[in-house]
């Protein structure tokens, strides 16, 4: 199991820098994103929460990416270590999502007046995440260890599709809706004021960075278990 794991590495990326650059691109958007003056716009003071909110977004879809390639790779070669790797990034996306919900409800209260509204954006992302949600059910409900890495990589494939559609695909065939983002709504990224790009950018890269990191220390931790059990 130990030459396995050195044999193979989960990322192409090594040392430590890339983890120091992660701490240091969210400490700045943290900081900077709180004192920076936002343009006038009518979310008003709100619209801070693009740093936080939507970086949390992109390290789910992410991680969600990730979980969809190593499900693929495992059926390529049954290697339980892709199969390691898809089920914690979705267990490290599941985490984004929830956080991502939970930020977007707090937003959805100050702009629209209730935490929850009927809208085709947010009620896809409900969805899918119930999608993710019922692959941890489905890996926790088989006993066999292979016969559940099998079932859980087909299953977290069709769950990575059904997730595009939910997500991406219907609520633009939808019509309207009132989640920026949408036919050129003024918050998407190629629309921000400057002084907003400069935050909203590194904020991204550093959400996305923060994934990996949490997925490697699970990853490890997984194996260190393994280690011990035989």
């Amino acid at each position: 199991m130990e030459d396995n794991n050195r044999q193979s590495p989960i990322f192409m990326i090594r040392g430590f820098w890339w983890k120091f650059l992660s701490g240091l691109l969210l400490l700045y958007a943290i900081i900077a994103g709180f004192i920076i003056e936002v343009p006038d716009t009518m979310i008003q003071e709100t619209i801070r929460n693009l740093f936080y909110h939507v970086g949390m977004w992109f390290g789910m879809f992410t991680m969600l990416i990730t979980g969809f390639v190593f499900s693929l790779l495992y059926l390529r070669n049954f290697d339980e270590q892709k199969d390691l790797v898809a089920v914690e990034a979705v267990n490290v996306g599941l985490v984004f999502g929830l956080l991502g919900i939970f930020t977007g409800m707090i937003w959805a209260n100050f702009t629209w007046g209730a935490p929850w509204v009927n809208d085709p954006k947010l009620d896809g992302a409900a969805v899918g995440l119930f999608i993710y949600l019922a692959y941890m059910i489905l890996r926790g409900s088989i006993s066999d260890v292979y016969k559940r890495a099998k079932v859980s990589a087909v299953y977290n494939i069709f769950a990575f599709v059904l997730w595009i559609v939910f997500v991406l695909i219907i609520p633009r065939l939808a019509g309207e809706s009132i989640h920026p983002g949408k036919d050129a709504a003024p918050v998407l990224p190629m629309h921000l004021a400057p002084s907003m790009r400069i935050i909203f950018y590194p904020a991204m890269i550093g959400w996305v960075l923060l994934g990996f990191w949490i997925l490697e220390i699970r990853v490890r931790i997984r194996r260190i278990k393994w280690t011990i059990d035989d």
